[in-house]
């Protein structure tokens, strides 16, 4: 277990974030005299769709999926966050529930600020507002593709594509090519392509065979990013 982060730590890192760095030393000080850390478990909630909103979260270490639950009562993955990245933060300072579920995919620590405190913050720097609204711009234009590429792209682009995205977003330079820093299951990457955990396995295992990707205990790493983007541009293979 990480030792907890002093005051001054947490001030940092609230300083590092872009939706806080233009705050004064003394109201950053204030904030993460406020701010709170949570450790999670692989599989933990930090919270459920349609809970009220009562902290504004920031993942310190690991990583968070944010989920919504269909109608048929299947999980569709909206996000995989990682260390820096904020969530829950715009329906705090709309003062309505939570849209979606947030759950960690693996060992994490959240830092959770208080939504009294927020929105009185927000109040006195309306910077944290505009700061939050070109984040959630970057989101839906980024969830806009998602859903377009959904609608009429087949399964194996879509898969190709995403797993480029996560690559070139968070992937690390090794020797089997650009590897993911986190272990993502099938069922994860089926749930943000909107297709079945069988299909998943398939694809991975036939990309895994001729070398377009490598399975280094559990963690992928892209050794081929140019076929990956070949197949992400959307040739049907698989139904």
């Amino acid at each position: 277990m990480l030792a907890a982060m002093s005051a001054d730590e947490r001030a940092r890192a609230l300083k590092s974030n872009p939706v806080f760095a233009g705050l004064p030393v003394r109201e950053i000080d204030t904030l993460a005299a406020a701010t709170r850390e949570e450790p999670c478990r692989a599989r933990d909630y930090v919270f459920m769709e349609g809970d009220p909103a009562q902290w504004l979260c920031i993942v310190k270490s690991g990583r968070i999926r944010i989920v919504r639950h269909s109608r048929a009562g299947n999980d569709v993955v909206l996000e995989l966050l990682g260390p820096g990245e904020i969530f829950g933060g715009v329906a705090v300072i709309e003062k309505r529930p939570y849209p979606a579920t947030a759950q960690a995919i693996e060992a994490s620590v959240i830092l959770k600020i208080p939504a009294q405190a927020l929105i009185a913050l927000s109040e006195r720097h309306t910077s944290i507002i505009r700061e939050l609204a070109l984040m959630i711009g970057r989101r839906l234009r980024a969830a806009h593709d998602s859903i377009r590429s959904l609608a009429s792209d087949p399964v194996e682009a879509r898969l190709a594509a995403t797993l480029l995205r996560l690559a070139l977003r968070d992937g690390i330079s090794s020797a089997a090519g650009l590897a993911l820093p986190f272990h993502l299951t099938r069922q994860s990457l089926a749930d943000m392509c909107g297709t079945t955990v069988e299909t998943a396995i398939r694809v991975m295992s036939r990309w895994t065979r001729d070398g377009l990707v490598v399975d280094e205990g559990g963690r992928l790493a892209v050794a081929d990013l140019e076929a990956l983007r070949e197949l992400a541009a959307g040739e049907p293979d698989e139904p």
